[in-house]
C-alpha cells in the first residue's frame, strides 16, 4: 500500500516545502514534474518543510509523459476547479496518485482530459472572487481523503 502525492509544475517552493511535510507525516511519496518555478534545494524548502526533506521519498520527473509511463492511469485522480465532481465522491483505490497542477494555473486541459472520470474538486464557495485553495492545503484535503476511505490503521 502506497500514498503518492504529484505535483504538475509548481511554482512556490514553501508550498512545496509544506508538501514535503505533509508527505513525511502521512508516508506518501512525493512525484514531481519538471520545470519548477524555483530551484529545488534543501535550502529553498528548509523554511516551510524544516528537516522533514531528508525524510521524504521524493521523485522527479522531466516531464509528465515521463511520469505518466510509469504508472496506471486509472490510479490516478487530477485535482482541479473544472470538476463538478467533489473529491469525496469517487473510491480511491489502493496506490493512488492524487494530482495538482501549479498554483497559477492549476492541471492543463491535455493532462485533465486524459481521464475525465477522474477529474475531482474540492468544495468551496461559489463566489467570483473565490479561485482555488492554497496548494499545499489542497494537497492535505486530498490526502486525508485517502487516508480516511482506506482507514489506514498505521495512523494509530
Amino acid at each position: 500500500m502506497s500514498l503518492n502525492i504529484v505535483l504538475y509544475e509548481p511554482e512556490i517552493a514553501l508550498n512545496t516545502g509544506n508538501i514535503v511535510r505533509t508527505c513525511v507525516c502521512t508516508g506518501a511519496t512525493l512525484h514531481m514534474i519538471r520545470p519548477f518555478g524555483f530551484i529545488m534545494s534543501e535550502r529553498t524548502i528548509k523554511r516551510s518543510g524544516m528537516d522533514y526533506i531528508q525524510h521524504a521519498d521524493i521523485r522527479y520527473y522531466d516531464s509528465f509523459e515521463e511520469y505518466f509511463e510509469k504508472y496506471d492511469l486509472e490510479k490516478m485522480f487530477f485535482f482541479t476547479t473544472k470538476s463538478t465532481k467533489f473529491h469525496t465522491e469517487v473510491k480511491y483505490p489502493e496506490d493512488s496518485h492524487i494530482i495538482f497542477g501549479p498554483e497559477s494555473r492549476g492541471l492543463p486541459e491535455k493532462v485533465r482530459s486524459l481521464n475525465p472520470d477522474h477529474n475531482v474538486r474540492i468544495p468551496m464557495k461559489n463566489q467570483d472572487y473565490v479561485r482555488s485553495l492554497n496548494l499545499a492545503n489542497s494537497v492535505c484535503v486530498g490526502i486525508y481523503e485517502v487516508i480516511r476511505q482506506q482507514n489506514l490503521s498505521y495512523f494509530i
